[in-house]
């Protein structure tokens, strides 16, 4: 049925109504059609290709016009077709690519994803339907997923796709790291190679657990840093050392969090980053010991945003460097949608005597929403009836005048 859509579509293809839709939706089309068009087309098909054997394009050992297949049929660009027509040089005939292109407009794909997936991997039209991709959907169907989730894995990696592994690899994938499917493809999207789930992932993840985490620990990793697991198991040890040279033990609560900020980092780029949180927060050696254990994040932050931090609690709010190194997480939260807004409206109720005591900064900054507007906005409300406008204003972006203090 399948060669019988694609002869179809070569036939449409060579009548003036062909330019009105794509390839792939007159080939959707066609499979309606009477069964004496498939038979008029493949009695016609021999004198085509006679006929056009000295056409430009067309191989003079194959007969067929592969470039010619992959412009008018695939959608590929000249220069793409181009690129790729070398790879197709032994196909003697669009008998099997047909065959694909239906199978890729069974799975749902439009004219443009089955042109991106062509130029990707050419390769994918010398694919067996009925012995390849068949059996492979076949399994992925059991596994769950349905054909918008085939069609996205059709366009992350076509190569991968055309591999009966793949079926194994998935069920590997979603019983292992314990995620959704969907979480599973975003992965995917950033390292295909989780597709190829051989000893080197298993000996990753065995490794992992060793380490003391849990499949969901080690499925966060993969959704975050999918290359953890898909790396050499002598560079995943390298980084469990460097983790744990910050002074994070293996089972400790922030093991997963100080794995992934020392991840493809090796000691020199880690000793910089050390030593520029020194500089902008003027930490001393032990300092740094106590900040990086409690908050190994900081690692993975840009300098300018530790430096307009670092501005912001010691220059601005007063805070002693010791007392950050002690309560880093501070350093996590956004500064101008939370900590500095949140500083805005202490500042006011202080000035103005209407806080009994004075708060701490990092209760203040860590609280939740709720915590906060209840604790400093709603107890106030008789006194200070615009603060959470006030509030509300800093958090956009805005100084109100109130909170411009001189």
């Amino acid at each position: 049925m399948l060669r019988r859509q694609g002869r179809l579509l070569i036939q449409t293809l060579s009548t003036p109504s062909a330019t009105t839709a794509s390839p792939i939706h007159r080939l959707i089309s066609s499979a309606a059609r009477p069964q004496v068009h498939a038979r008029s087309c493949i009695l016609s098909s021999p004198r085509r290709l006679l006929s056009s054997a000295t056409a430009p394009g067309i191989s003079p050992t194959t007969g067929f016009a592969v470039e010619d297949y992959l412009v008018s049929t695939c959608g590929l660009t000249r220069a793409q077709a181009l690129k790729a027509s070398p790879k197709l040089s032994h196909l003697r005939s669009a008998a099997n690519p047909d065959a694909v292109l239906a199978f890729l407009a069974g799975r749902g794909l439009s004219g443009a994803d089955v042109a991106a997936l062509v130029a990707k991997d050419p390769k994918f039209l010398c694919t067996r339907v009925d012995k390849g991709l068949s059996p492979i959907v076949a399994g992925l169907s059991g596994l769950g997923l349905s054909d918008p989730d085939m069609a996205r894995l059709l366009s992350l990696a076509p190569d991968r796709f055309r591999c009966r592994s793949i079926v194994p690899n998935i069920h590997y994938c979603l019983c292992i790291f314990g995620v959704s499917l969907e979480k599973l493809l975003r992965a995917i999207n950033f390292n295909t190679n989780l597709l190829c789930c051989n000893r080197r992932v298993e000996l990753n993840v065995a490794f992992l657990r060793e380490c003391g985490l849990g499949d969901p620990d080690i499925a966060k990793l993969c959704s975050s840093l999918p290359r953890m697991v898909t790396t050499n198991l002598e560079r995943v040890q390298t980084m469990v050392a460097l983790t744990e040279g910050l002074g994070v033990p293996r089972g400790s609560g922030m093991f997963r969090h100080a794995l992934s900020a020392v991840a493809f980092l090796d000691e020199k780029k880690i000793a910089a980053k050390v030593g520029h949180l020194k500089k902008t927060f003027g930490w001393s050696d032990a300092e740094v010991s106590i900040a990086l254990p409690k908050a190994p994040f900081l690692l993975a932050k840009s300098k300018q945003s530790l430096q307009h931090r670092s501005e912001f609690l010691i220059s601005e709010v007063g805070l002693e460097p010791a007392y950050i190194a002690r309560q880093p997480v501070m350093l996590s939260y956004s500064l101008e949608g939370r900590m500095r807004p949140r500083y805005y409206v202490v500042k006011f109720l202080k000035e103005n005597g209407l806080l009994k005591h004075d708060p701490s900064y990092c209760t203040v900054f860590k609280g939740t929403e709720r915590y906060f507007v209840e604790k400093f906005i709603c107890s106030n409300k008789d006194a200070a009836p615009y603060l959470g406008e006030d509030y509300e204003a800093a958090c956009g972006g805005e100084v109100p005048a109130r909170f411009r203090f001189t």
